[in-house]
């Protein structure tokens, strides 16, 4: 091994002391987070998902680990991360849709499945499941609602935001202003778009940075009055 080193370039040595030291440093950090995360008594990063888990929500939260879905997806910040994070997933989809991928995945989902489907597919037993199971299922996703201003919630934070601020300053053109407003002061309607040819309140027809209007050409009468 060592024989292997000497013989490689100085560049070449960089490059892969280089990528060992990120190496070494993603492990000390991995190793940090998940001691300190053990070690809290509280979720490290706060959960952005409500629930309310009465009556057959609750039955169906029951059946969702009893049936093992934990083992490939995280709900309420338990599981596993290997598949998709169903938290705030109410939010994004109906209980007639969930419901409907839970008993046929392939005719629901706009694309072929992973584990979901027909065998083999190691989560083919959960369309196999009795019909008031999976009904239950279905409502404990759909009562997963993310909190306003979550990943996957509809709407931003309520209140101010420097970051989002700063955003709609770098990137968004003075018009939207005018044609949007903003949903965090509840102006969720926006505002209508000034009319077509109309010039702007307050600027009588000369509006800021626009040309003058050229003169007409004076004729020979004229000139010689």
């Amino acid at each position: 091994m060592w024989q292997r080193w000497k013989r490689l370039k100085t560049g070449e040595k960089i490059l892969f002391g280089g990528v060992i030291f990120l190496i070494v440093v993603a492990v000390q950090n991995y190793a940090y987070i998940e001691w300190k995360r053990s070690t809290l008594d509280r979720p490290m990063y706060p959960i952005r998902t409500h629930y309310d888990f009465a009556g057959e929500g609750f039955r169906g939260s029951e059946l969702f680990r009893a049936n093992n879905c934990i083992n490939c997806h995280r709900a309420v910040g338990n599981g596993s991360n290997m598949s998709l994070n169903l938290d705030g997933i109410g939010s994004r989809h109906d209980l007639n849709y969930l419901l409907s991928f839970l008993r046929d995945p392939e005719s629901t989902y706009p694309a072929r499945t992973v584990d979901h489907g027909p065998a083999p597919k190691e989560a083919a037993y959960v369309a196999q499941l009795p019909a008031a199971d999976l009904h239950a299922i279905a409502v404990f996703l759909s009562q997963l609602r993310a909190d306003q201003g979550g990943a996957s919630a509809e709407q931003p934070p309520q209140g101010k935001s420097d970051f989002i601020d700063a955003m709609l300053d770098m990137w968004a053109p003075d018009s939207w202003r005018i044609m949007f407003g903003d949903v965090r002061n509840g102006d969720a309607a926006g505002h209508k778009p000034p009319s077509a040819g109309a010039a702007p309140a307050g600027s009588g027809n000369d509006s800021a940075g626009a040309p003058p209007t050229p003169a007409a050409p004076q004729t020979t009468q004229e000139k010689q009055q």
